[in-house]
């Protein structure tokens, strides 16, 4: 066998590989497999939002002055918008800085799979996992506390975009912060504290409107407070909006803010991912 035997087998063998879009559904099968056998982390990933829903919805469940609603539905957005990043933002700022701790990254990369297709797997991870946290947390909402599902078209292509922009901006967040933790150990620790301090000053576990108004100025910066915003907006009355800050939903600045953040996210994952540790080189 000759040189160029072995050069024509080897690109006819390249040519036969699945493309990024084909590789990147098998990744996004093997993670969602691997995340559901790991029966500890679906168990806490998606009781987390929910115990705390029972929690506040339980002990604030009085009628809010003015507004038509009870604070028990005020959680229920807000739990679900905070359900979304966990899903998103704090999983995958975990379990990439653990697999790049764990040199999984650099053997992933040292594979003929495309980069994209990695990526992909783990968009298809937190599209679905999110969207089975957003289900079972508006199934409690609905029957525990109340909340009307929309009526109406309009209020579900809302409830659709902002899910769509609020998770993939979240997810990219959540991957370039993976590149932040020094190791895998440290990782926990570094992303668990802005996503809890966003929690508390974007609305999820304290009112709106007995929020400081400059904490809500530091919580509008992110995508967390337009998410709640959104979710009330789409499943909360009308009357609800007398508690934002600008007494209206504001759709269009969250459909702005969200699709800034996609943009942004996108760009400090190109500038800081690394395939390798510090350590590594």
């Amino acid at each position: 066998m000759t040189v160029t035997d072995v050069g024509t087998r080897n690109k006819a063998a390249a040519g036969r590989l699945p493309g990024a879009w084909g590789l990147g559904l098998q990744r996004g099968a093997l993670e969602i497999k691997q995340f559901f056998r790991q029966r500890d982390q679906v168990v806490f990933t998606f009781a987390f939002p929910i115990v705390f829903l029972f929690l506040f919805a339980s002990i604030f469940s009085d009628d809010v002055r003015g507004a038509g609603i009870t604070a028990s539905q005020l959680y229920v957005p807000a739990m679900m918008a905070a359900g979304i990043m966990s899903t998103s933002f704090q999983s995958l700022g975990i379990s990439i800085a653990i697999e790049r701790d764990e040199k999984a990254l650099r053997r992933l990369r040292g594979t003929p799979m495309p980069p994209a297709a990695y990526f992909l797997g783990k968009i298809w991870l937190v599209l679905v996992t999110g969207l089975m946290e957003t289900v079972v947390l508006l199934v409690v909402g609905t029957t525990l506390y109340d909340v009307d599902l929309p009526s109406d078209a309009g209020k579900w292509f809302d409830f659709g975009w902002i899910f769509v922009l609020g998770l993939t901006a979240c997810a990219l967040l959540g991957i370039a912060i993976s590149s932040v933790p020094k190791s895998g150990r440290s990782a926990s620790s570094v992303v668990v504290l802005p996503f809890l301090v966003l929690q508390f000053i974007s609305g999820v576990y304290i009112a709106i409107d007995t929020i400081p108004d400059w904490m809500l100025n530091i919580g509008a910066l992110f995508p967390l407070k337009w998410m709640c915003q959104g979710l009330r907006g789409v499943f909360l009355p009308d009357s609800a909006q007398i508690l934002e800050q600008t007494g209206t939903w504001e759709f269009g600045r969250i459909a702005l803010v969200l699709g800034a953040w996609c943009v942004g996210g996108l760009l400090l994952c190109l500038l800081t991912f690394r395939w390798k540790n510090r350590r590594d080189g």
